[in-house]
């Protein structure tokens, strides 16, 4: 089973063991991280899983769709490393990712 860390604006960090095949947002918010709200569901219309991941782990997800883009160009705090958690499937290589959560 996957573990995906979390670190909040704070600086803490949170450890959720994730299933395969289910979205970052999903295992975010079962494992009750700060900051993760999910509140569409992962219908990919709010943007309440902003997360921030590097390059070294971006590059394990595929591409961010035209959908994801126009949401996430909509945040304050849109960055090229910016992601909609509701959006990456965790799988075995993402094992360890540290995800940063956006500020809300």
């Amino acid at each position: 089973m996957p573990k995906i860390q979390f670190r909040t604006s704070s600086g803490d960090l949170h450890t959720v063991e994730a299933d395969e095949g289910e979205s970052l947002m999903q295992a975010a918010v079962r494992g009750g991280v700060p900051g993760i709200l999910g509140e569409c569901g992962g219908e990919l219309s709010c943007a309440t899983c902003h997360v921030y991941v590097s390059d070294a782990w971006g590059t394990r997800f595929p591409p961010a769709s035209a959908d994801e883009q126009d949401l996430l160009e909509m945040t304050d705090d849109c960055r090229p490393e910016s992601r909609l958690g509701c959006q990456l499937k965790v799988s075995e290589s993402v094992d360890g990712l540290v995800a940063e959560v956006a500020r809300s």
